[in-house]
């Protein structure tokens, strides 16, 4: 009768138990959450005890879940970062693009300020090309390259992240930076001629350099932004990435004579 009792009941009395996490005295990395389930055994006097291991987060994963889910918090919030984050939900390639342009533009001015003679003035006509050039080029790329990495390779693992990153090293930053020269050396008026024997003179260096600049970049984009982000903050670093880039591209046309 007991037994009886206990298999039509025991079910009612099983959330009664509470469920505890118990977590070991080991390091951060090896850290394991154990939690308990209480249930009757074959007698109505005894428990069983049943334990699963849940890997804990490492600090890295928690910070960033927290950081990034405060920033997708402040969606509904009143302020410029709230009304930014819903234009990157309901128009995200204009967005992206108007942030690209106005990075570049920023960078630019930077750039003339710092490499200005003293009677100078500022060129705006280059600045409104590097103005385009983020609308129309740089803006649309980063959203599609981002939107298709996250496609082929969708984790954030290590071998995921650099798997990206030799991608971006090796196809998107020296197409996109072949663009950039081509793009302002015609509007400077230079022949083909004049933009190929540019390109043979400070490409081949300004990917060099770069390679000191762009993996460290890219391994904080790919690694911890989420994919709708990651042009805004790659556009943050190209902020620093361009006033050298619009250095080089401003140097007087290789003489081909």
């Amino acid at each position: 009768m007991v037994n009886s009792l206990r298999r039509r009941c025991g079910w009612l009395l099983r959330p009664v138990v509470a469920h505890i996490d118990i977590t070991t005295k080991a390091s951060v990395s090896a850290k394991i959450r154990w939690r308990s389930y209480f249930s009757f055994g074959s007698s109505p006097m005894r428990f069983r005890v049943r334990e699963s291991k849940i890997p804990c987060p490492t600090i890295l994963e928690t910070i960033r879940y927290r950081f990034f889910s405060s920033v997708s918090a402040s969606k509904s919030r009143i302020g410029f970062v709230g009304w930014y984050m819903r234009k990157l939900d309901t128009h995200p390639f204009i967005t992206k693009s108007f942030t690209s342009s106005l990075i570049y533009a920023a960078s630019d001015l930077t750039s003339q300020m710092i490499t200005m003679p003293s009677p100078g003035s500022v060129d705006l006509i280059r600045t409104t090309r590097m103005t385009a050039y983020g609308l129309l080029i740089l803006g649309p790329s980063q959203h599609l390259w981002f939107n298709f990495m996250s496609t082929i390779s969708p984790t954030r693992d290590l071998l995921s992240t650099f798997k990206k990153m030799f991608l971006g090293q090796a196809v998107y930053g020296p197409i996109i930076t072949s663009v950039f020269f081509s793009y302002n050396a015609s509007l400077q008026g230079e022949s083909g001629r004049e933009i190929a024997a540019r390109l043979n003179r400070d490409l081949l260096p300004t990917m060099l350099n770069g390679l000191l600049y762009w993996p460290v970049c890219d391994f904080l984009t790919y690694k911890f932004v989420p994919v709708h982000l990651q042009p805004l903050i790659n556009s943050s670093f190209q902020y620093v990435w361009t006033i050298y880039l619009t250095y080089m591209a401003s140097l007087k046309a290789v003489d081909i004579n």
